[in-house]
């Protein structure tokens, strides 16, 4: 044991905290960076510039707090959303893991339980544990998937007081039928339970796949999150946010930090939605790679996952561990995920793509 965690073991921390890691995957400077799912693509010069703009309007009255309710930020997200949304619809916090944390502070604690299917986003166990919330692990098929009939089926054997539906999931990249969320929004009628889908990945999905934005309507018990981080490229910016019927968001203000949203995070993300043409159109070249990068796997011999998100996940790989060292060496990092025979990549620009595929067929040709 370093001195650090002898050091942490001497402290009170509650019982259910003792022993866990925080999240974290590497970050490893080199020049293409293809493992935590950002938008590789710089932001457009005019973007930036209506940022900065914005930014600077801001900063001349920071000696004031912000908007608590962010009411003019609320309002874009309604309207970039659609589906008969207003304001009173919509939450925002900094990044989709802040809102998924005060959904959970809401909704979930001591002797409540949250559920979701694994594999799934690793942040959940962890949100759960930070909340005191007791998380109870789904199974999907050996294929990752997961059907309407096993999920609720689950679900009414458990009994939790939250589900979390990963769609398009992370990290297999795949998203979920609406027969899906429906069939886990019944069985958790049963219990009174919430249903959250969690749509990090949405605006990435493959023609055809609709979003779970279209059930909002009459379901009371129902979230959809969102976040700025992949599509409006704004990771750095930490903009997250949900969408829900009122008397949810009216819940969360219960949970929330007074004016926890800054005044120059409201103004990065306003800037952003008045420009979102601009940055959604960076969404379609991610959208080429990503179905290329696909292609090309299949031709290598390996076994990608169908994806509605700007990543792959993949099997079929011997040394997952060997060949992510071998990208590693070259400069690139992808994510290893743990599973066994499988790695995960972000789809970058066509260079940054061109370089993945050259370099793992070459390490392919090397173990064969």
């Amino acid at each position: 044991m370093n001195d650090r965690s002898e050091l942490l073991s001497q402290l009170p921390l509650r019982e259910n905290l003792r022993g866990l890691s925080p999240y974290g995957a590497p970050q490893i400077d080199v020049p293409i960076q293809l493992n935590v799912n950002e938008n590789t693509h710089p932001l457009p010069d005019a973007v930036v510039r209506a940022i900065s703009d914005e930014v600077v309007a801001a900063a001349t009255t920071l000696n004031r707090y912000p908007d608590r309710e962010f009411t003019e930020l609320r309002a874009r997200l309604a309207d970039y959303l659609g589906h008969e949304l207003a304001a009173d619809n919509i939450w925002a916090a900094n990044g989709s893991n802040e809102i998924l944390q005060q959904i959970l502070q809401a909704f979930g604690g001591p002797g409540r339980s949250v559920m979701s299917f694994v594999p799934t986003y690793s942040m959940y166990p962890l949100l759960a544990s930070g909340t005191d919330t007791t998380f109870i692990a789904g199974t999907r098929d050996e294929d990752f998937e997961l059907t309407a009939a096993s999920a609720a089926a689950q679900v009414r054997e458990h009994r939790p007081n939250i589900v979390i539906l990963c769609s398009p999931n992370n990290p297999t990249g795949t998203a979920l039928g609406l027969d899906v969320i429906e069939a886990v929004y019944e069985a958790c009628s049963e219990t009174n339970a919430m249903v959250v889908v969690d749509e990090a990945y949405a605006e990435f999905s493959l023609a055809g796949t609709r979003s779970a934005l279209t059930l909002l309507a009459d379901r009371q018990r129902l979230i959809v999150t969102r976040t700025m981080s992949k599509a409006f490229a704004l990771a750095g910016a930490r903009l997250g946010y949900l969408a829900a019927a009122p008397e949810v968001t009216d819940a969360i203000r219960l949970v929330r930090l007074p004016y926890h949203l800054s005044a120059v995070t409201q103004a990065t993300a306003i800037a952003a939605l008045k420009n979102v043409d601009l940055l959604l159109a960076e969404v379609e070249a991610i959208k080429v790679q990503r179905d290329r990068i696909v292609e090309r796997l299949k031709e290598l011999g390996l076994k990608p996952s169908v994806s509605d998100s700007n990543f792959v996940f993949f099997g079929g790989l011997d040394d997952p561990e060997a060949i992510w060292q071998g990208l590693l060496e070259a400069g690139i990092i992808v994510r290893n995920n743990g599973i066994p025979g499988t790695l995960r990549v972000t789809a970058g620009t066509e260079a940054e793509t061109t370089a993945f595929l050259d370099r793992l067929a070459e390490l392919l040709d090397a173990a064969n």
